[in-house]
């Protein structure tokens, strides 16, 4: 698990100094859609690189990861809007967009509108899937692209603050298995405490 762990963290590490800011924002981009790529391993690791060898700016970071959160948006947004609801139902599940998610996001979407789109970049599941029933319904477009841009600004925000608290802890640098699951179990508790309070228990009603 630690060699898995560790051997991934360097990749990752050493294709940011290539990739820069294109390699963010590609990676946000695909998580946005229905690729299932957690934020939370994108955006710290590329603070980290940030704050420590300075071949990036964290002002970087946020921005190309808010700008490739949107491309992946919008493209679930416009799929969304010409496909169809009935199309996306039968057809969906071939891309992971199964009818259940399609409806949870739907209950979401009617229960909280523009706002929830706003609100929905910041949780977790939901996230990449609010563009659905926002092309679905034909939002506004400019509303819908404000609301994904400033939400996925504070995202990106948080957790590049994370990156780099996480970057000052040495143990975790240096792979322990014990302070790894430290920072994901308290990662995952947050966003579980997010979703079932914004989301799950809106669901089940």
């Amino acid at each position: 698990m630690r060699e898995l762990l560790s051997s991934l963290l360097d990749w990752y590490l050493g294709a940011l100094d290539e990739g820069g800011y294109l390699l963010v924002a590609v990676l946000m981009a695909m998580e946005s859609s229905i690729i299932p790529l957690p934020s939370e391993f994108v955006i710290p690791p590329a603070a980290h690189v940030a704050h420590t060898r300075g071949t990036m700016t964290l002002t970087g970071v946020v921005v190309a990861g808010t700008l490739g959160s949107w491309v992946g948006a919008t493209v679930m947004y416009w799929a969304s809007r010409l496909l169809g609801r009935p199309l996306l139902m039968r057809y969906g599940r071939y891309v992971m967009i199964t009818p259940e998610k399609i409806e949870k996001a739907e209950a979401w979407s009617s229960h909280y509108g523009t706002m929830g789109v706003f609100v929905s970049r910041l949780l977790p599941v939901i996230r990449h899937l609010i563009g659905i029933p926002a092309g679905v319904v034909r939002l506004n477009f400019l509303w819908y692209s404000i609301a994904t841009l400033i939400g996925s600004a504070i995202w990106c925000t948080v957790l590049a603050w994370i990156g780099v608290t996480a970057g000052q802890d040495p143990e975790l640098m240096a792979g322990s298995v014990h302070r790894i699951s430290l920072w994901v179990g308290g990662l995952t508790a947050f966003l579980g405490v997010l979703y079932y309070f914004f989301v799950h228990r809106h669901m089940r009603r």
